[in-house]
Order: C-alpha cells, then structure tokens, then sequence
C-alpha cells in the first residue's frame, strides 16, 4: 500500500481516518501523534508506550477468541475521537511528554513469546488506528513467529488502510458507541456510517469479530434503539457476532450517574432476541457472563471475573454435547 498522504503545495493531507487532516509543516493532527513533517505524515509516537501488560483475553474484551488465554496488551497515546464519556482520556487524550517508554517491535515480540499461556499480541488502552505503522511492523513480525493479533478500537479509519490492517489482524474489537448518528457524531465528533462501514469490512474479511457498546444513561440506553441496533448486526454481521454490553461509571467530562444494573439487563434482554451471544462488562452477574451454546442451549464457558472455566467443550472448541462450533479460534486447555 502506498502512504498514507497526499501533499499538495504547502500542505500535506493525512489519509490514514475520514478526519482528513490538511497539516501545514510542523503541525499535528486531530489524533495528536500524526504530524507534517517535510512534506510527509510521520508518526511521532512509534515505538512510545503509555500501557504494557499481560492481561486474559477476556479483557479486550474477546469472548470467542482463545477464551482463557493470555494476550499481551500495548497502548500508546493519542485518539481520532473526543468522546467527553472516554474510560481511558489519561492516555487518549495526553502528549509525548507525559510518557517516555521507548520500545522496538523485536521487544515486544520477544515479550510476548516469552509470557506465560499467551496466545498474541493486542493494541489497546488507546487508538491503536493512529500508531498504523507501529502497529503494522510488531504485528507483521508476530504473525511471522506464530503469535495471534488484536486490535481493540473505535473503527474510525479509511477503508483502503483498514482492508491493509484486516492482513495482518485477526481479532478485532470495535467500539459501536451509538447507533444514532446525530448523538455520535456530537459526542465523539466522529461520523457513525464510517464505524457501520469498519464493522461491514472486517466481516467481509474473516477476521475475528466482536462489538462493544459502552452503555450511558440517556445517551444509548433507549431500548428501541438497542432494537434497532441488534438487528442490524444480525442482519449485516450476523447474529453470532459477540456483542458486549458494558456498564459506564462517570469518566473524562461527563458526570452522569453509572449505568444501572436494572438498564443494564434490560438491554442484554433486548439484545438477545436477535443475537446468540450477549454479553455484560463491569458488572457483576451471572446473566450475561457465561457462554451457553445457541444450538442445544447447554452453557459451555463459566466466567467470574476474569477466571474463565471451559466446562463442556471439546478440544475443537465446539460443544461437547451437540457439537455446534462455540469458537473458531480456540486452544485447548
């Protein structure tokens, strides 16, 4: 693929997102970490970490892809939205300066060879669509070496960069923050049919995929609207896509009170009519934590917390009773 940027006299056009940014030299883009420099797009936070660890799958989070594994999980800094709501603003939305973790992608690689029941490497915590080229390179090197590759995002990017990423990614994690395109757009400042149109590529790719809606009170919490919204990832992405409901707790700007669990349900309740497998993040319950297979109804994967417990599963990742495939990308315990 070509670069990610046009130039035109005194300004050079970043291509990378539908943001489009005309950069006169020296200046940096919407995302903070993609700058004009000498006429050409170079990415200033490559190799700058703000985030590293080791974490369970789970926590992505991906309930249909390795379940029980580990996953290595690097973040840097920098965003292409500016959603008032975001869990993560201490690093979305900083500077270089507050983070001066230098790495290679040979290092984390090595690291994620090295880590204990791990299964790949994710790029999370912040916009991994922005650091493009650092991304690319550690995950062309992983896959080089057998290691599994994740992206947790927003899903605002171009499509001919995003069919480039669906090469060397197999698990993605898109944030559907809203189905009302009015209220992303205010909120995020960022188009929703760009988002529809990421979700509508990676299905088409057959990479790994799975949906998060962070739930906030009188934003997306309308059950008409989730209505809507499951019918449309059954219909477009189909109905086993894994969709995850997650509680919002007041975060960045906004001071609304947390979702409640009584809401909370109610939408999984919505959303189960039309998709096979609903799940709830950061709450604790029994509903919408375990995996129960959509064919025989038999529950197959137990999950309290983080600890998950594969119960009636064979070693292909199907149902032990019926033998429905649960999971595409599975590695038995």
């Amino acid at each position: 693929m070509g670069p990610l940027f046009v130039t035109n006299g005194s300004y050079t056009t970043c291509t990378l997102c539908p943001h489009q940014c005309r950069l006169s030299e020296g200046k940096t883009g919407i995302c903070g970490v993609r700058s004009n420099r000498g006429g050409k797009i170079e990415l200033i936070n490559y190799g700058v970490l703000s985030a590293y660890s080791v974490d369970p799958v789970e926590k992505k989070p991906l309930y249909h892809f390795f379940p029980g594994m580990n996953i290595l999980s690097a973040g840097s800094y920098g965003c292409n939205m500016r959603c008032d709501f975001c869990q993560n603003w201490q690093i979305s939305q900083k500077s270089q300066a507050d983070f001066r973790h230098v790495t290679t992608p040979a290092r984390i690689v090595s690291d994620a060879l090295s880590a204990e029941n791990n299964t790949g490497i994710a790029f999370t915590y912040n916009e991994p669509v922005v650091w493009f080229e650092f991304m690319r390179d550690v995950a062309v090197m992983a896959k080089e070496k057998g290691l599994h590759t994740v992206m947790v995002s927003n899903g605002f990017v171009n499509p001919r960069p995003l069919r480039e990423i669906t090469g060397f990614i197999d698990a993605f994690n898109i944030d559907l923050k809203s189905f009302d395109g009015e209220k992303h757009k205010r909120l995020t400042g960022a188009g929703l049919e760009t988002v529809r149109k990421t979700l509508s590529i990676i299905r088409e790719s057959g990479s790994h995929l799975e949906i998060t809606s962070l739930i906030i009170p009188g934003y997306n919490d309308v059950p008409e609207d989730m209505k809507l919204q499951s019918q449309w990832i059954a219909s477009e992405l189909g109905k086993e896509t894994p969709f995850h409901l997650s509680r919002y707790f007041p975060a960045h700007k906004r001071k609304d009170p947390a979702t409640s669990p009584e809401s909370l349900h109610e939408l999984f309740k919505t959303a189960s009519e039309y998709l096979s497998y609903v799940y709830l993040g950061n709450i604790e319950s029994d509903e919408g934590s375990h995996t129960i297979c959509n064919n025989c109804g038999t529950l197959v994967t137990i999950r309290k917390g983080y600890n998950t417990s594969l119960v009636r599963i064979d070693g292909n990742g199907r149902c032990a009773v019926c033998g429905n495939l649960i999971y595409r990308y599975f590695t038995s315990p």
